[in-house]
């Protein structure tokens, strides 16, 4: 079926080559007025004049903006959206000065996670995750790459990976799966007779093998940071990885420079996430490689960091970056991908364009996913927010505000304001 979307006030494509945008780049996101935008069988297949596309497509289906933004759905490329209950206390204890690695020496963090996971049924999470995932994609993320991690044993991570197996074919969402089985080294193997070495044997010997016999994931992941993994233990996890088929991604760099991001550049990963401590090497480093570095400033905030990511540096040294929640019960616990955007102009210091850049095209570069989504021109996939604002600008503006009105994913309609879907109307364009 033909669809055609009309009456925004702005149509935002971000149009260009379907690969990661870097440094000037990223400052073109291509604003357009009185334009429309037809999509059909999934597809974006003409962006132009509002006019001109009513005449070509004058049977299709409409959806009328009534003066919204229309733009590519959010990508957001880095999520932990498995999991039970919130960790709420561990907030006051940041606020009273514990600090995260304190917490997690308690047993608390991840570790909170890891026991209360496994405590629970997979049916038990999928109904967790399920509306947690259509609050996401009501705020305008159309795209959203989940992680395990709070399992660590071959049953708890392969029961994760399947949940978000189930909400893949649940929801229109895209989601992409991703392994993480090396978030953390379970407390059980912290102390004798087990030991860390034991688990990563488990990890590489049992869990990436089941992982890829079931394709349950389309990449690996792995927290390379000073008291978690190492860089040699993150290099032969990864190496293992990606030789059984998998993407690799890591969380480099977040609370202490490791040389995560170094590692990342080295072996190709798609995307180095954190990186608030990555050092000059680092960023030198991901500006000189295919690999994205993502910012999720959302978390710096909500740990009460002062520093965040060095978002400039990156851009200006050449660097593909792009920005995502980290949505996760401890340290970001929000769906508000718009909220990221407010965060990425006020503390980070990008340009509007840079952050809706950040959020659509390099998201999907983050995921490998460039040539499908993230920017609205013929041939596509037809991904699509629309947003309650006047001008783009404003996105980031009305920070914390619930703007989105509707969001397509493959031109299937994912979230719409109000009960009845009241803005889509299926009047053929030739009645405009």
């Amino acid at each position: 079926m033909q669809t055609l979307f009309v009456n925004a006030s702005q149509v935002v494509t971000c149009a260009g080559p379907a690969r990661a945008r870097r440094g000037a780049e990223m400052r073109n996101m291509q604003v357009l007025t009185d334009s429309a935008v037809a999509t059909e069988a999934g597809r974006v297949v003409a962006v132009g004049r509002q006019a001109e596309l009513g005449r070509s497509y004058a049977e299709a289906a409409v959806v009328d903006c009534h003066g919204g933004v229309l733009m590519p759905g959010l990508v957001d490329s880095h999520t932990h959206g498995i999991f039970g209950k919130p960790r709420h206390e561990e907030q006051e204890l940041r606020a009273s000065g514990v600090s995260y690695m304190e917490i997690a020496k308690r047993g608390g963090g991840i570790h909170g996670s890891v026991r209360d996971l496994r405590s629970r049924s997979e049916d038990e999470l999928f109904v967790l995750a399920l509306p947690r995932l259509r609050r996401l994609a009501a705020h305008g993320t159309t795209t959203v790459e989940l992680k395990s991690g709070y399992g660590l044993s071959l049953d708890d991570e392969i029961k994760s990976l399947r949940v978000i197996r189930r909400l893949a074919q649940q929801l229109p969402l895209r989601i992409v799966p991703t392994f993480l089985g090396a978030h953390e080294i379970p407390l059980e193997y912290r102390a004798a007779p087990r030991t860390r070495d034991q688990y990563i044997a488990l990890l590489l010997e049992e869990m990436l093998p089941r992982v890829v016999q079931e394709s349950l994931a389309s990449f690996a992941d792995i927290f390379c940071e000073p008291g978690v993994y190492t860089v040699a233990e993150s290099r032969r996890i990864l190496t293992a990885a990606r030789a059984a088929g998998l993407g690799i991604k890591l969380h480099a760099d977040e609370l202490e420079t490791s040389g995560g991001a170094e590692l990342a550049a080295e072996l190709g990963a798609t995307s180095a996430d954190h990186l608030a401590a990555v050092s000059e090497a680092g960023v030198k480093a991901l500006a000189g490689a295919n690999t994205v570095a993502t910012l999720l400033p959302g978390t710096m905030m909500f740990l009460g960091r002062t520093k965040q990511a060095p978002a400039r540096a990156f851009i200006e040294a050449g660097a593909a970056v792009a920005l995502a929640t980290d949505f996760n019960p401890g340290t970001s616990p929000t769906v508000n991908f718009p909220l990221m955007l407010s965060l990425a102009v006020s503390q980070l210091h990008l340009s509007v364009a840079e952050a809706i850049t950040a959020a659509t095209v390099n998201g999907a570069a983050a995921l490998g996913l460039a040539h499908e989504t993230g920017q609205l021109a013929p041939g596509m996939s037809a991904d699509l927010a629309l947003f309650a604002i006047d001008d783009i600008r404003e996105l980031p503006y009305w920070y914390g505000d619930h703007r989105c009105i509707g969001s397509w994913v493959r031109g299937i309609a994912c979230h719409a304001a109000g009960s009845d879907g009241s803005f889509i109307r299926s009047t053929p364009s030739s009645a405009l």
